[in-house]
């Protein structure tokens, strides 16, 4: 089993059995028929249908998401920019998996969004993995802001700077220099400035 699904799974086990929307037994059977389920069209109705509890519709997501069926994008770029990090994690997982072209644009627009920027760390982390047109200036974007005095996200400063390192494109320079006077980014800025071709 791939390990984010095995990590995905457990978690969801464990919060069907302690939900208790439909006692402690339904849930558990109705999480056991969605993780035997194979039939896309299936879980893409668990996605629908009303009063189906969030557990159930981020493993819908999951595995509509890495069987490449579209049908999950929109679930996926919600639990993208979910406050609970691991179902973002799983979320980014999926989508990095799905084929869909819109993600990319939507890991942008969420990873410059400055209102949820509290939760921007695994769109940062997409945008990398997909290597997409946007990726670039949405983490330039991105940095350039977490560099104002007392800015609290250093984890999705180091994210961008550790992406942009990834990505070696040129553009990312300046801002890169501009981290280097930051005291939590300064290493990552030099390992990252490093990484792109002709930087000397």
């Amino acid at each position: 089993m791939d390990e984010e699904l095995r990590t995905l799974t457990e978690r969801l086990r464990a919060e069907a059995a302690a939900s208790g929307a439909q006692g402690a037994q339904g849930a558990s059977a109705a999480y056991d028929r969605l993780v035997a389920n194979g039939d896309l069209d299936e879980l893409a109705a668990v996605l629908t249908e009303q009063g189906q509890p969030l557990w159930a519709r981020e493993l819908a997501a999951f595995r509509l998401g890495v069987a490449g069926d579209r049908r999950a994008f929109e679930s996926l770029v919600l639990l993208l920019n979910h406050r609970d990090p691991p179902r973002c994690a799983s979320a980014a997982h999926a989508l990095a998996r799905l084929g869909d072209p819109r993600t990319a644009r939507a890991a942008a627009a969420l990873a410059t969004n400055e209102l949820r920027v509290a939760y921007a760390l695994h769109p940062v982390r997409l945008l990398v993995e997909l290597r997409a047109p946007e990726a670039v200036p949405a983490l330039i974007t991105t940095l350039e802001r977490r560099l104002r005095p007392h800015d609290p996200y250093r984890r999705v400063a180091l994210a961008c700077v550790d992406g942009l390192g990834t990505l070696g494109d040129d553009r990312a320079r300046p801002v890169l220099n501009d981290a280097l006077a930051h005291p939590a980014l300064a290493q990552a800025a030099v390992r990252a400035l490093a990484r792109i071709p002709g930087q000397r």
